[in-house]
């Protein structure tokens, strides 16, 4: 009821929220899990692997730290339960393998490369049986299982005075981390959710990782792209990183795949490109205040008038986001509850530009001593 309100009210957005979509094209998705191994130490160091309960870097090492002129040292544990993962999934075990050094200019890898694998790869060609009703199985093809190092962890948050910052919790760095990654053989979120599902079991019941997703220990990246039916041509694939839950990962991907094919539809062209996904801040307050989704105090026309707010740029993404917060508490309108926190953009530049002057004007004391 409340998407088909809103879909009336708000008819460029019909589509997305109704979930009709064109049957002209193909959903194609590949997943990429990766899974914290059940070790007792990090992969290349004897730094302890419970990060989750320390204090933060208070498992850290030159190793881990990524200092100059450190020597990694392979885990053997690690290296036992890929193999193990490897054999539940039936796959090929190589018999030699090797690391890759992949380079990333991330601020929560502080050496700038990553220990991996790529070209020789632990565990490849395997297999994983997913429900595919009516009555029967569909296997979904396994390209390969390696081992890596995690990456260490950001914590974003803000000052008194609202100025941004970032903390560095190096714990995590190092931990042993096996990606799992599935050929490009899943058409839909409901087979990629039986696909995580029938993994997760797996990796539990096999005993090699606890696959905790509120932890981190089980994370999906995933990629999704669009092409016409009958057609054995990939299209541009869209890949969504990091998503945490099972939930997150079929929504993510409901609404990609009807973002692509309403692009296409309006002729324009996928451009392949990395997205994150942010599950939309109702499901946050929901949990925070107990509430029901019934006893919220949004109505679809505010809603939707906030939406109009954002993409016409008089809200960005986190004004938005403090004014859906209080909309939820009060029920009131987007606009208004901006202007008494004072939260509307200046879209016009001349007025910016005029309001800086003004203030430059009167402050050329000031200006005169931050240029000395």
């Amino acid at each position: 009821m409340l998407l088909q309100q809103i879909s009336s009210y708000y008819p460029r957005r019909s589509i997305l929220l109704s979930g009709r979509i064109p049957h002209m094209y193909e959903t194609v998705i590949g997943l990429e899990v990766h899974c914290q191994l059940l070790t007792e130490s990090k992969m290349f160091c004897s730094c302890k692997s419970d990060y989750q309960t320390a204090k933060p870097n208070t498992r850290v090492c030159p190793v881990c730290m990524g200092l100059p002129g450190v020597l990694p040292v392979i885990n053997r544990k690690a290296v036992e339960l890929v193999i193990k993962t490897g054999l539940a999934l039936d796959c090929q075990i190589s018999e030699t393998t090797k690391f890759d050094r992949k380079n990333y200019p991330y601020p929560d890898l502080m050496k700038g490369y990553q220990i991996s694998q790529f070209e020789e790869p632990i565990a490849q060609y395997g297999k994983l049986a997913i429900d595919n009703p009516p009555d029967r199985e569909k296997e979904i093809r396994i390209t390969r299982v390696h081992l890596e190092e995690d990456v260490a962890k950001l914590k974003h948050s803000k000052d008194t005075s609202g100025d941004g910052y970032s903390l560095l919790d190096i714990n995590r760095s190092g931990v042993a981390l096996m990606e799992i990654v599935s050929e490009p053989d899943i058409r839909s979120s409901k087979e990629a959710h039986s696909y995580l599902t029938n993994l997760h079991s797996l990796l539990r019941f096999i005993e090699v990782s606890t696959a905790n997703m509120e932890e981190g220990s089980f994370r999906c990246d995933a990629n999704i792209s669009i092409r016409p039916l009958r057609s054995n041509k990939l299209g541009a694939k869209v890949e969504i990183k990091n998503v945490n839950s099972f939930r997150a990962v079929v929504r993510a991907l409901e609404y990609e795949e009807v973002r692509q094919r309403e692009s296409l539809e309006l002729g324009h062209r996928i451009i392949q490109e990395t997205r994150g996904w942010s599950s939309v801040e109702f499901g946050r307050l929901l949990n925070e205040t107990t509430a029901t989704a019934d006893e919220n105090q949004i109505t679809p026309v505010r809603l939707c008038e906030l939406l109009e707010l954002v993409e016409n740029g008089t809200l960005n993404n986190n004004m938005a986001k403090e004014i859906f917060s209080q909309m939820f508490k009060s029920g009131g309108s987007p606009r208004d509850i901006a202007n008494q926190y004072g939260l509307l953009q200046i879209s016009n530049k001349d007025l910016l530009y005029d309001a800086i002057s003004k203030v430059m004007e009167n402050q050329k004391e000031a200006i005169a001593d931050y240029i000395n």
